[in-house]
């Protein structure tokens, strides 16, 4: 199993660049793929970026232009750098890794809580 904990979420007022932060514990051998999704009230999980250990990135639209993902694999943590936040960007923002390229994340975090006040 893989342990996932993220940290940075709060209250950020719009126009706010807020960085998460996503650490992996236990079985931490071949996480290909790491990142990010995120859940509205009311809405659906979606995806916001993810990455692999050669770097490759995938965003959504609504990230794209805005959210940079990074990750430092000699520490096993992936990053969201988060720029001029809007208030539909409130969710509660969850880290996410798998052993594959392609389909569901196998891990999850607990999530952290992203509010953006106008």
């Amino acid at each position: 199993q893989v342990q996932l904990v993220e940290s940075g979420g709060g209250l950020v007022q719009a126009g706010g660049s807020p960085r998460l932060s996503c650490a992996a514990s236990g079985n931490i051998l071949n996480l290909n793929v790491m990142g990010w999704y995120r859940q509205a009230p009311g809405k659906q999980r979606e995806l916001v970026a993810t990455m692999t250990r050669s770097h490759i990135t995938a965003y959504a639209d609504s990230a794209k232009g805005r959210f940079t993902i990074s990750r430092d694999n000699a520490k096993n943590t992936v990053y969201l750098q988060m720029n001029n936040l809007k208030p539909e960007d409130t969710a509660v923002y969850y880290c996410t890794t798998s052993r594959t390229v392609v389909g569901a994340p196998a891990f999850w975090g607990q999530g952290t809580q992203v509010t953006v006040s106008s």
